[in-house]
């Protein structure tokens, strides 16, 4: 019997590996009256959605644009849910629903709302550093470069502002200064000398240099976008890369822009790795493991991790290579 039910929203959601993961962290739990569904929600029904729950709901996985729409429901709980205005994880407390509201008809819940979007890539970055043996100074003496400046690039450089060994942020995209929080979040997080600057994706030249130099790189844009960059990338005779490259793209694997990068001798890992930290900070918090603030800060990552906790990580790697 499902007593405590969670679902991850979107439109379209067919391809969503949120259960996989989800529903491998509860069996890994022990939590056998929990499931975790998918449902195809668009933001013109988000609100008809969520007044039809009842208290057997325990939280929401949210993917844009819902990451939006939902604010005015809830109260941002973390850092960078207040920051960004942009929450993918909603978590209910039914203990005293508000009943005044006949559009509710079981009663309005408080709804926590947080991004875990931004540890993900933290929480990936670190993953990947300790596989590999690799310790960074906390100087702020790195340069990191995202590639894009959408709504991810946003959570690229929220992550990377919070990683006490970036000290610059470069993003290179095809039309610089669209997204001016970008900037805004460098400048307020990374206190270092220029924390900030943009370059145009054309320039093959500054895109190479960049990259040559970053000790991380982030890449935001989709599916093929990122080919001719992997062209550029391959074909760059004579160039190696030393950093670590997260492509939030998983499909497929490895995609052309990971093999170019690791023929020039870089590292590279995709956004499977992204998508199960950002999965396990939500279980964390969907079923009350945490009740509070999940770490921001890079130092912080995980800090409170018991032996459970790493199993549960276990479990859900696992599910999600196979589904992979």
């Amino acid at each position: 019997m499902v007593n405590h039910r969670c679902a991850v929203l979107g439109k379209p959601i067919a391809h969503s590996l949120s259960p996989v993961l989800h529903n491998a962290a509860y069996e890994s739990l022990g939590l056998h009256d929990w499931f975790y569904d998918k449902h195809e929600v668009g933001q013109e029904d988000l609100d008809a959605f969520l007044k039809g729950l009842d208290p057997t709901w325990a939280g929401l996985s949210l993917t844009m644009p819902l990451k939006k729409t939902i604010q005015p429901y809830g109260t941002p709980s973390n850092l960078w849910a207040e920051e960004l205005k942009v929450a993918n994880t909603a978590v209910f407390d039914w203990s005293d629903p508000d009943r005044d509201d006949p559009a509710w008809p079981n009663g309005k819940p408080s709804i926590k709302l947080y991004n875990t979007d931004v540890i993900g890539i933290q929480l990936a970055f670190d993953h990947a550093n300790r596989e590999l043996g690799i310790h960074h100074t906390d100087r702020r003496a790195g340069e990191a470069l995202v590639i894009g400046n959408g709504n991810t690039a946003t959570s690229a450089t929220a992550a990377l502002s919070m990683m006490p060994e970036i000290g610059r942020i470069t993003v290179a995209a095809r039309h610089p200064g669209k997204n001016p929080a970008l900037k805004t979040v460098a400048e307020k997080f990374i206190k270092s000398d220029r924390p900030y600057r943009e370059i145009d994706l054309a320039d093959e030249d500054a895109v190479l240099k960049a990259a040559g130099e970053a000790t991380y790189v982030i890449n935001t844009i989709p599916g093929h976008a990122a080919d001719g960059l992997a062209r550029l990338f391959a074909d760059a005779e004579g160039t190696t890369f030393d950093g670590l490259l997260l492509d939030v793209v998983y499909d497929p694997r490895p995609t052309s822009l990971m093999q170019a990068w690791r023929s020039r001798s870089g590292h590279a890992i995709g956004g499977e790795e992204m998508l199960l930290y950002q999965a396990l900070v939500q279980v964390l918090l969907m079923t009350g493991i945490w009740d509070d603030d999940p770490p921001s800060d890079a130092d912080q990552r995980l800090q409170n991790t018991t032996t459970e906790d790493d199993h549960l990580e276990i479990d859900m790697r696992r599910a999600l290579e196979e589904a992979l």
